[in-house]
């Protein structure tokens, strides 16, 4: 399959479902060949199931250094390349600050935080051996500008993901590994409406510059132009994708 992504190898946390389904079917349209990755075993086979290109799944817990190196490892055998990856995987809390511990807030920054660390340090060590450059793209959240209730773990990992974004652009620019995130508004997914946030869409449709859902594949689209060519001019940028709820 031609396009904008034709000949790479794209790896996707948390792809299972939702927003990062979306993100796999998106890439693999525009050409890629990618890697769905969930700790969701079948699930990820199935949406790999679904894609053209040689699209293939791994099972991995990002919080989990054995299973990340198992992961690039077999991207290494099966692919043989690595050129994207987008760190989707997260868990989206929904608890009072009053009952948030230790155990909540360590399990939460283990995922969104330390995964992200794991994922890009594997990815990006990959890409730098290969010597062709690459791209990363994070999957935040605008709840780090809302500042939303019943998320507070979830918030302090995902700005800090926001920080990772900046710091790596920095660093990384020098062998052409671009590195931007994404940040989504509440979007409707299976994940979302199974939860207590599925009741916030009437509110946050009224701080939104226009007007409707926000969609999986409203996000996939960001992300895919971030892992093209068109962003090679782009690095260290966080790019909402919120119908203009936040405006800065």
């Amino acid at each position: 399959m031609s396009g904008k992504l034709s000949g790479k190898v794209a790896i996707v946390t948390g792809a299972a479902q939702g927003i990062g389904k979306a993100i796999a079917v998106r890439l693999a349209a525009d050409g890629a060949r990618v890697c769905v990755s969930d700790i969701n075993e079948a699930g990820a086979k199935a949406v790999a199931a679904e894609l053209p290109n040689g699209a293939f799944a791994v099972t991995c817990d990002v919080s989990d250094p054995a299973q990340v190196t198992a992961l690039h490892a077999a991207v290494m055998t099966t692919a043989g390349d690595l050129d994207i990856l987008v760190n989707n995987a997260s868990i989206v809390p929904f608890i009072a600050w009053d009952e948030v511990d230790l155990a909540h807030w360590q399990k939460i920054l283990s995922v969104n935080l330390t995964g992200a660390f794991l994922m890009t340090r594997a990815a990006t060590d990959m890409m730098r051996r290969q010597g062709h450059g690459g791209r990363v793209v994070n999957i935040l959240s605008n709840t780090i500008f809302a500042g939303t209730p019943n998320m507070a773990a979830y918030v302090a990992a995902k700005g800090g993901v926001f920080g990772l974004t900046r710091a790596l652009a920095t660093e990384l620019g020098k062998h052409a590994i671009n590195v931007n995130a994404v940040t989504p508004g509440l979007t409707e997914t299976e994940g979302v409406m199974a939860s207590p946030h599925a009741q916030a869409f009437g509110f946050v449709e009224m701080l939104q510059a226009f007007p409707g859902k926000g969609q999986p594949a409203d996000i996939a689209a960001a992300v895919s132009f971030l892992a093209s060519d068109d962003a090679k001019w782009i690095t260290g940028q966080t790019l909402n994708v919120d119908a203009g709820m936040v405006r800065w």
